[in-house]
């Protein structure tokens, strides 16, 4: 009986290493080619543009260029290159727009880089809205709140502080809001490393999972997502699902506002726009608590597609298959177990030489591909053990800020209050 349930678990483990190499052949096919990339390298801090159809929406080509946007950006110190991101937004070649930037501290060091900013560009409308107000227990909400009544445009972009984007950003995420079938845009974002080892492996995160996961997601169908590096609306689809305000005690807030403006029956679009961000923390520890924050958040939002994520760790599966391989190839001599050792053995080489495509795409130049390969396996057991982590926890740590994580029940009060909001701003 031993023997029997012992090949079942193999068995098992052969399914999930078939499972694996074909979702890593799926990223590695859905990410754009490096040599793309290559323009955002000779640029550090503004976007890409990715050329993969699949994963990318067609848009108006100017419908918008006149249009009044009003940019949001809540800050929270002075972090690395902040005023070089800042300032991507001040060259945009968008004919009417604004740009506020809120703190809620009159200590805030970010005070005097937004003060540079204005004093650089005296010609650009730049606010620095400075509001001590809390509103819930999302602090970055509560300054989003206090930054809105600043607002005079119709169209609202809140963007993350350590965003940087090219000239033609804000006309290119308006763009699709001239279809009143669409509620909000939102962009995907690659990441560089600023400051050393830990951020190098923080990148890597971001380039060669998370940003390929949403793309197979995408290519799949599914347009359940809404990232702070872009979430472009109207004024009045915002107001419609009740302000900022119906985000203030949510953890994932750059996700239930895609999610609250879907309940209205609207449609998300992911824009033809990459941008970029920068990954800072200079530690192990302060890595770790980033990245199980964004995977108990994902949990806390989509526990089934949580659960799903444990066929996207390549090495963990890598070695796995490895070792089925042996097993298989040892055991009972049998028709199937050497079919069984070959498929193990081919689901392993299709894994090694997807994860090598997707690192080798995923790169932004040759020099990267080879000066980051070696962090490839650490990257990958690293993220396996942050996943297991995530999968516990009832507390995420939010720039010094410990925040519960949004249970069901949460996620479900959060709805039923833009529900009010909706039918209270329909009349009902």
């Amino acid at each position: 009986m031993a023997a029997h349930a012992l090949t079942a678990c193999l068995w098992i483990l052969l399914a999930g290493c078939t499972g694996a190499s074909l979702y890593a052949t799926l990223a590695a096919v859905a990410m754009p080619f490096f040599s793309a990339r290559r323009k955002a390298a000779a640029h550090p801090g503004h976007s890409s543009q990715s050329p993969d159809a699949a994963a990318c929406v067609a848009q108006p080509p100017h419908p918008f260029v006149q249009v009044g946007v009003s940019v949001l950006k809540p800050l929270c110190g002075a972090e690395p290159r902040l005023y070089e991101n800042l300032r991507t937004f001040c060259d945009q070649r968008h004919g009417h727009f604004q740009l506020v930037l809120g703190v809620s501290s009159p200590d805030d060091p970010a005070i005097a880089v937004v003060r540079r900013l204005q004093a650089a560009y005296p010609a650009r409308d730049i606010e620095l809205a400075i509001d001590t107000r809390v509103h819930g227990s999302n602090l970055k909400v509560s300054n989003l709140i206090n930054m809105a009544e600043r607002a005079r445009h119709d169209v609202i972009v809140i963007a993350d502080s350590d965003i940087a984007v090219e000239a033609d950003y804000l006309d290119s995420v308006a763009a699709p809001l001239s279809d009143p079938r669409v509620g909000v845009v939102t962009c995907l974002y690659t990441a560089r490393g600023v400051g050393g080892f830990w951020p190098r492996v923080g990148a890597l995160f971001i380039n060669e999972w998370f940003a390929p996961s949403v793309r197979v997601a995408h290519a799949a169908g599914s347009r359940r997502f809404g990232f702070g590096a872009t979430l472009a609306l109207h004024r009045a689809t915002l107001e419609r699902i009740g302000g900022f305000a119906a985000l203030k005690n949510c953890l994932a807030d750059d996700y239930w506002l895609a999610e609250h403006v879907r309940a209205l029956g609207l449609q998300t679009v992911l824009s033809r726009v990459m941008v970029a961000t920068d990954v800072i923390e200079p530690t192990f520890a302060a890595l770790w608590l980033r990245e199980t924050r964004w995977l108990r958040t994902i949990r806390s939002v989509n526990p089934l597609g949580f659960a799903s994520l444990v066929i996207t760790f390549a090495t963990p599966w890598l070695l796995t298959g490895a070792w089925l391989t042996s097993s298989f190839a040892t055991g009972s001599g049998d028709h199937s177990h050497a079919v069984a050792s070959l498929a193990s053995a081919a689901g392993t080489a299709a894994i090694l030489g997807a994860r090598l495509l997707l690192h080798w795409r995923a790169a932004r130049h040759q020099r990267t591909f080879w000066r980051d390969l070696p962090l490839v396996p650490l990257r990958d057991m690293l993220l396996a053990l942050q996943w297991l982590a995530g999968a516990f926890g009832s507390h995420v740590m939010w720039r010094g800020v410990r925040v519960p994580v949004e249970t069901s029940a949460g996620a479900r009060s959060s709805r039923l209050n833009v529900m009010d909001a909706m039918e209270t701003s329909d009349g009902g």
